[in-house]
């Protein structure tokens, strides 16, 4: 593990926000999953600074939750991809969502839908052992010695 990586002590939610903590990073995230893969459709779906945007995009890259890949040579133009640490937060975007539409909900909000099913889908954070949802159980935190 690296300096950086133990610069936020032995916590991992404080770990993860280093790497995804604003709401312009998890935005990006969002949309890159909705397929607004290129700079400029990412800059007018956020409506973002151009110097914000190229900042947090060059952040994720670096943190390792997407790719920059060139589709152009002439002119140079790159797309931004969800790697596989990418593809795995989209739950986590899913459950702030839904903590969303229950505590903020207010007027028209997008929802998600399963293509197979045709339903609304209701993001569940559980515990892979138990099956519990978590915050129905209690837990106690242990720390490293």
């Amino acid at each position: 593990m690296s300096d950086d990586e133990n610069s936020s002590g032995t916590c991992p939610v404080d770990r993860g926000l280093t790497r995804v903590g604003d709401r312009w990073s998890m935005l990006v995230l969002r949309d890159i999953e909705r397929g607004l893969t290129r700079y400029e459709q990412l800059r007018t779906s956020l409506g973002i600074a151009p110097n914000i945007l190229s900042r947090r995009l060059s952040a994720l890259v670096e943190a390792g939750l997407i790719i920059k890949k060139r589709y152009s040579q002439r002119p140079p133009r790159d797309e931004y991809l969800l790697t596989d640490a990418g593809r795995d937060f989209l739950p986590i975007l899913m459950a702030i969502g839904a903590w969303g539409r229950k505590y903020n909900g207010g007027g028209a909000l997008s929802q998600h839908l399963d293509v197979a099913t045709g339903e609304v889908v209701r993001p569940v954070v559980v515990d892979a052992n138990t099956g519990a949802p978590i915050g129905t159980r209690p837990l106690k935190m242990e720390y490293p010695d």
